[in-house]
């Protein structure tokens, strides 16, 4: 289908559920459907760049946006969490993140953060000759050849070269932006950590602010200092 019931859109869109019953829907692709906006509804929602679908596609068909430094021309394709929205004419870059609202936003970077992006490593598969093959929260695969790498921690991934550029581990103090569950939107710091015993999930007590709270260990993402943030 490519569109979907106003009334099932997630939370974070922010649109008018009293408008057209329909509402273009995220072509298949790395992100869940609430984890993500189709490139139509960023371009004249968050960005303010157009009004109509039609003007969406004008202004894609004449390759001005781009996604994480790839043009992109489909009105549907989806845009999810940290990726990058690069618009050539106006030499401005933005990062997708959603707040603590659950709100989809736009946080304004510089043109060489914009370079950059981080990635959540989902899984591993051992290779021949000693390669590893790592799957990526975005749908990207690396296969590297020292297997330093854990299941949860970030890599940085420079866009332009398609390469890592630094490793985080997620571990005691690492800083964190949490994808999911009641606190969804917060950046915090780990302060412990506890694995999984039996059928009990992995869990992480944090530090925001004076406040510490408790969640699981799945929704954290560990980012760096050289990503920006909202505040």
């Amino acid at each position: 289908m490519v569109h979907i019931s106003r009334q099932s859109t997630p939370k974070g869109w922010q649109i008018s559920r009293k408008e057209t019953k329909w509402i273009t829907r995220p072509s298949p692709g790395p992100h869940p459907i609430n984890k993500a906006m189709p490139l139509t509804l960023v371009v004249k929602n968050l960005l303010g760049h157009a009004k109509t679908t039609r003007e969406v596609k004008n202004i894609l068909e004449n390759k001005n946006i781009l996604i994480n430094k790839k043009v992109r021309k489909d009105h549907r394709f989806p845009i999810g969490i940290f990726d990058v929205i690069e618009i050539e004419k106006t030499n401005e870059y933005f990062r997708l993140f959603q707040d603590q609202k659950l709100n989809f936003i736009l946080h304004k970077i510089s043109k060489e953060e914009s370079n950059i992006k981080p990635s959540k490593i989902i899984n591993k598969t051992k290779l021949k000759k000693g390669l590893t093959q790592i799957n990526l929260s975005d749908a990207k695969n690396m296969i590297v050849k020292e297997d330093k790498y854990k299941v949860g921690d970030t890599l940085i991934i420079d866009l332009d070269k398609n390469l890592i550029k630094k490793h985080i581990k997620l571990s005691e103090g690492s800083r964190i932006y949490l994808m999911d569950g009641k606190y969804t939107g917060r950046f915090a710091k780990i302060k412990s950590i506890t694995n999984k015993k039996d059928l009990n999930p992995s869990k992480i007590t944090c530090e925001y602010g004076s406040k510490t709270f408790q969640t699981l260990k799945k929704y954290a993402f560990a980012i760096e200092d050289g990503i920006t943030t909202p505040k």
